[in-house]
């Protein structure tokens, strides 16, 4: 009996060793046909100019995935500096836009129930003044939020003008039923905030204070407000003085008959902005000064009305205080140009393969490619510290740099490393132009490739696309 067993444990160790040999003798039959399959793609790969063709581009496109991650991020560094700049802006001031002053009257309207119950209800009714003149000197101030520099500015606005006496005929409406000393004068101020000093206003022979607070906001959402007395004269002088602090932006709303806005800033860089440009302006190192003359014909609502809302705000026009550059804006538009380097750059290797024998291999094309990314996020950081032209300068050469190092090696000849460092360095440097030009960047763009196309086929006219052996490398 022991011996039977023995014979079946021997025989149990045959069959699993020989099942074992199977297993293994079809594991290594496998892995030729897969090694013979690779090899014979490869070697396809190497031979078909049609296929080579196809795996470059395929991998350009594939390429476009961490260019848009870039972009991302770009927009991503741009909202923190946004939110950077709106945070001091809230503790400083934000853009201010001054509307007025402008009268308005309560009047009684009359309500006859079924009844024969008398009611009233109280309406407004909105005056603007006649002339508005308004003189200011603002000094900007820069404030800097971890990276990001924002400016700030401190206004001192001198206002002066006259409103006629109210008229209430035009529409028909009884003199007893006008609450004249209810009258209002208020000014629309957007962040009160800003305000930094006590404002005074200066009512004919009269000084009065001012409170904070619409008594209603059927003209601007924001600003102070006083009672002014309203007598039997024709015309109603005022002036103030307002010190106010703010960022960004400086408007104004022409509610006068005729308005006259006079600006004078240390500030070199201004944007006019909004309903009107200055009649004239002076810009220049030393700052600017800027003149506005708007009439009531300019705009679109009257010197006078009852109740309903105008819309003021649809002229205002000023300055804004920013920096001359945005560097984002530069990085997102160089950002764009990442398929054309991508598609110049892996050309250039192309040629170089068809024309001077030299293989280079897909996994060299996806990691030069690769490199081209990264020279976008070198950029952004860069810039965040060094401003763009200097951080351009710096990624480019880099780029070039680690291109050409890692090319040397493959191509293993220094007349071809030399004329492909020139070839990769123009394409950067015609990037670069096409960025400093605003308004003729499509035209130089559009010359450029049109060169670079005509070089490139001048280059390779005398190859023959139906016989082309990459696998012959030159002596």
């Amino acid at each position: 009996m022991h011996w039977r067993r023995l014979l079946r444990i021997n025989k149990f160790f045959y069959i699993c060793t020989l099942y074992f040999k199977v297993l293994l003798i079809t594991k290594i039959m496998e892995e030729k046909e897969t090694q013979s399959f690779l090899q014979k793609g490869m070697d396809n790969l190497k031979q078909s100019v049609s296929l080579k063709l196809f795996v470059i581009t395929v991998l350009a496109l594939l390429l476009l995935i961490p260019t848009s991650m870039v972009e991302s991020l770009i927009e991503e560094r741009e909202a923190n500096r946004d939110f950077a700049i709106q945070e001091v802006s809230e503790k400083w001031g934000s853009e201010q836009v001054l509307s007025g002053p402008f009268l308005s009257i309560p009047y009684k309207k009359l309500h006859q129930s079924k009844e024969g119950v008398t009611t009233y209800s109280v309406h407004y009714a909105h005056f603007l003044p006649e002339s508005l003149v308004v003189n200011s000197k603002v000094d900007p101030i820069t404030r800097k939020r971890g990276i990001y520099e924002v400016v700030l500015y401190n206004g001192a606005l001198d206002v002066a003008g006259h409103f006629k006496k109210p008229d209430f005929k035009i529409w028909n409406i009884d003199p007893e039923l006008i609450l004249w000393e209810d009258a209002t004068l208020s000014i629309g101020i957007s962040d009160l905030t800003g305000i930094q000093e006590r404002i005074r206003i200066k009512w004919n022979e009269r000084v009065l204070p001012i409170s904070p607070g619409l008594v209603n906001h059927q003209v601007t959402s924001s600003g102070v407000s006083t009672r002014v007395p309203i007598a039997d004269a024709g015309v109603y002088n005022f002036g103030f003085k307002l010190s106010l602090n703010g960022s960004t932006r400086l408007g104004i709303t022409p509610i006068g008959k005729e308005t006259k806005i006079a600006m004078k800033s240390p500030w070199p860089n201004p944007s006019f902005n909004g309903r009107f440009l200055p009649d004239n302006h002076d810009i220049n190192e030393s700052g600017f000064s800027a003149n506005w003359t708007v009439l009531d014909l300019n705009r679109n609502y009257p010197q006078q009305w009852l109740a309903s809302n105008q819309k003021i705000d649809e002229s205002v026009f000023g300055v804004d205080f920013i920096l001359p550059v945005d560097e984002y804006q530069k990085n997102m538009r160089s950002a764009k140009y990442a398929a054309l380097i991508i598609a110049l750059t892996f050309l250039i290797f192309f040629l170089v393969e068809v024309l001077n024998q030299k293989r280079f291999h897909p996994i060299q094309y996806a990691l030069v490619g690769l490199v081209i990314t990264i020279f976008y996020a070198l950029l952004l950081s860069i810039t965040e510290h060094l401003g763009f032209q200097l951080a351009y300068l710096i990624a480019a050469s880099m780029t070039v740099s680690l291109i050409l190092t890692y090319i040397s090696s493959i191509f293993k000849s220094t007349r071809l490393s030399i004329i492909t460092g020139i070839a990769l360095s123009g394409i950067y440097f015609f990037i670069y132009v096409i960025l400093q030009l605003q308004d003729f960047s499509l035209l130089v763009g559009s010359l450029g490739l049109f060169i670079a196309l005509g070089t490139l086929m001048f280059l390779s006219r005398k190859v023959n696309w139906y016989n082309i052996n990459p696998q012959t490398e030159a002596a």
